[in-house]
Formats: C-alpha cells, sequence, structure tokens
C-alpha cells in the first residue's frame, strides 16, 4: 500500500513538472491566445482639435483639486513646504486586457479604473510639484505587444496620436518658462520615446526637459537614446538626462520578456536583436553595475489596490543593473497578486522605489534650476 502510495506521489510530481515544462515552453503562445484581440482592427477617427481642453480628458491635471489621484500621498509624507517649479507630464501603463478591442474605447470602466489606480501609484511621486498632467488615452490593448501582425502596430500608432495631441495641449498651457519632466511606465514609457524624438529632440522644448523617467520599457542605448538627444543619467544629480529600469527578483528568467522587447523596432527603425538596454538604479541614480542595498531604498509603497491606498515601508527591496540591461532587485519582496511569470516585477516597476524616485525627481529638477543660474 505504502509503494502504491509513492508511485501516486511521484507520477503526481512527473506531471507537475510536465506541465511547467510545457508553460516554459508554450507561454508566449498561450500569451498570444489568452490577449491578442480577435477583432478587426478598427481605425481611430482623429480627436476634435480642442479634445483635450476637456478636464474629463484627463485622469490627473491641475485644477481637479482633492480628485486628482496624482496628488494623493501615502501616511507619513507631509505635504512639500515649498513646491517644486515644474510641470510634469505623465503617460499610464496598459490597464485594457480586453480582445474584443484593439484600442481601448475611453469610456471602458475597468480599464479606466485601472488608470486611475496606475496614476496614483506612479505619478505621485512627482507630486512636490501640483503642476502634473495625465491624459486618458485609447490606448493600445495588452494583446497588441504580443504579436507581429500589422494591427498590433496600428493600434500603438493609433494610441500615440492620442498622446501626442495630449502633449501639445499640456505644451500650450503650462508656464513657457518652467522645467518639464516627462514621465511614463510600460505603454506610457513606449510612446514618450517616441514623442521626445518626434517633438522634443532638437526644438526649443529639449534645454526645458529637467528629466525623463521612461520605466518598465527599455530605452535601447544604440537605437533610442540618440535619436532622443537625451543621454541616460550616470550621476543623481544630473538633469536633462534619462531614467529607465525594467524590474526582476531573483532567480529571474527575462528570456521571454527581452524577445517580446526586441519585437519592436529602435527609434532609428533598426532592429533591436541584442541590443545594450539602459539600465540606471533607481536608489543609486545612475548606471553603472554597482548594487545598491535594501537599506539605501526610502521607500517601497505597496499598494492595496482594492481601497486605492497603499503603505510605504522602507528598506524592502535592493538594486543592481545587470549586464543585461534588467534591474535585479534581490529575493522577491512581498507586493502583492501581480508578479509575472519568471519573477517579472513589472507591474511594481516604480512604486518598489516610490520615495527614491520623489527624493530623485527633486534633485533633478534643482539641478535644472541651478543650470539655469
Amino acid at each position: 500500500m505504502a509503494r502504491k502510495f509513492l508511485y501516486v506521489i511521484a507520477g503526481l510530481i512527473v506531471l507537475v513538472l510536465a506541465g511547467l515544462l510545457l508553460l516554459r515552453i508554450f507561454a508566449e503562445d498561450l500569451s498570444e491566445l489568452a490577449f491578442v484581440p480577435t477583432a478587426q482592427f478598427t481605425p481611430q477617427p482623429a480627436m476634435q482639435a480642442n479634445a483635450y481642453d476637456a478636464m474629463e480628458m484627463w485622469i490627473a491635471r491641475p485644477g481637479m483639486g482633492a480628485t486628482d489621484p496624482a496628488l494623493w500621498r501615502p501616511a507619513g509624507v507631509a505635504e512639500d513646504a515649498k513646491a517644486l517649479g515644474v510641470a510634469v507630464f505623465f503617460v499610464h501603463p496598459t490597464s485594457y486586457l480586453q480582445k474584443d478591442a484593439w484600442n481601448a474605447p475611453l469610456d471602458h470602466a475597468e480599464s479606466r479604473l485601472w488608470a486611475r489606480r496606475y496614476v496614483q501609484g506612479q505619478a505621485s511621486p512627482f507630486n512636490a510639484s501640483a503642476d502634473i498632467w495625465a491624459p486618458r488615452y485609447r490606448q493600445a490593448a495588452f494583446g497588441a505587444f504580443l504579436t507581429e501582425a500589422p494591427e498590433g502596430q496600428q493600434a500603438l500608432d493609433a494610441a500615440y496620436a492620442d498622446v501626442e495631441q495630449a502633449f501639445a495641449k499640456f505644451i500650450a498651457t503650462v508656464d513657457p518658462d518652467a522645467p518639464i519632466v516627462l514621465a511614463g511606465h510600460s505603454q506610457g514609457a513606449f510612446h514618450l520615446r517616441r514623442l521626445i524624438r518626434d517633438k522634443v529632440a532638437g526644438t526649443p522644448l529639449a534645454p526645458r526637459i529637467a528629466a525623463a523617467y521612461l520605466v518598465g520599457w527599455p530605452i535601447s542605448i544604440k537605437h533610442d537614446l540618440p535619436k532622443m538627444g537625451m543621454p541616460g543619467c550616470s550621476a543623481p544629480d544630473q538633469a536633462g538626462c534619462v531614467m529607465g529600469w525594467a524590474s526582476f527578483a531573483e532567480p529571474a528568467d527575462v528570456a521571454m520578456v527581452r524577445k517580446g522587447y526586441e519585437r519592436h523596432p529602435g527609434l532609428d527603425k533598426l532592429g533591436l536583436t541584442g541590443t545594450d538596454f539602459l539600465c540606471t538604479n533607481p536608489i543609486a541614480g545612475k548606471t553603472g553595475l554597482d548594487a545598491a542595498p535594501a537599506s539605501a531604498n526610502l521607500g517601497t509603497l505597496v499598494p492595496d489596490f482594492a481601497k486605492e491606498s497603499g503603505a510605504l515601508v522602507p528598506a524592502m527591496a535592493s538594486a543592481r543593473c545587470g549586464k543585461d540591461g534588467f534591474l535585479y532587485i534581490g529575493d522577491p519582496p512581498k507586493m502583492g497578486n501581480y508578479v509575472l511569470p519568471g519573477n517579472n516585477y513589472h507591474v511594481y516597476d516604480m512604486v518598489l522605489f516610490w520615495a527614491n524616485i520623489r527624493a530623485d525627481f527633486a534633485r533633478r529638477v534643482m539641478a535644472w534650476q541651478a543650470r539655469q543660474g
């Protein structure tokens, strides 16, 4: 009887291991099956020229008052005695996971809810300035990033057109002498790198950029940064540079993620296979392979999405840029239910370093202001 029991256990173990192996082998195919839209692509009509005049077209912007999610602060973080005189343009990550359209309808309730939550957690490190703008846009569905079908790029182009139009409203409205910080995560960072190439590099706006935080979408050192006209941040008090990282706990499996990133060309329209990605350490505030210990992490925002809140916990995650361009955060911290396969902490890229981003933001804005005299 005992021997039969052991055979059953051994059999179950073999089945589990076989299942994990199949999941690993076919993970990309399963992801495509689960998320790539099956609907026919529908071209998005152009927004009305004055669409972003409406408060409804913004998740966050000056004038919203207490309903503005970007102005939220976790317990223990006091309002800054003196607001930084900087305008922030923030683009939220993908919150539309459905398969019934390639671009999210602006009135889709669930994606709007998650976009607001993302703005609250990811744009709030910048609220030492009250001048934060975060547009609604007809974001590409998550599945657009998982396919080489032309509809995926068409959906991304349509989403970018909205971001570009919102940015034009932002620039036309903010103080023309104020510094600007650009920030976004995942799809937001993907669009912002293109926006910097198209609307900032080589224009009078370029000297006004105090910093760009392009997180969760790797930036190619060879194929992206030259077209953006900005270097990666090599010092914690450097202005006019790019901060970017993609977070993995250890042990990490980055192969599938890297393959997904390489599916899209660089800003020079060349392929990214084998490229070196920018990795800036959000604790150290610079590029380089030196590790920053968890003790130097000023505070991780552990989110409570259901309550639209969160607690700031210091010394929760370390940070080390690997030679492969990914950021390694040590043992898996307990952040919630949205850790992706391979110990991928993509959903938590920014909140893992919430307090350090806040301090980094203030340093770079003040460095820009000092440079202006």
